[in-house]
């Protein structure tokens, strides 16, 4: 995901995406810990996913 696209997008789909991002790294920590979780480079992904749609949301709001 690249915040481009996350410019585009109004604050209730951005705090929507959130919501889901934020769900999916609590289940992928969940599978990690489990050792259900086969890619652990996934978690970083979803992590910086999560601080580009802060970042888009923050510049909304100014």
């Amino acid at each position: 995901m690249k915040y481009i696209e996350l410019q585009d997008k109004d604050v209730v789909e951005l705090q929507k995406l959130l919501r889901e991002k934020k769900l999916l790294l609590f289940q992928m920590k969940l599978k990690l810990k489990t050792m259900q979780l086969t890619n652990v480079s996934e978690l970083s992904v979803v992590r910086k996913d999560i601080a580009k749609i802060n970042t888009a949301l923050n510049a909304k709001r100014i």
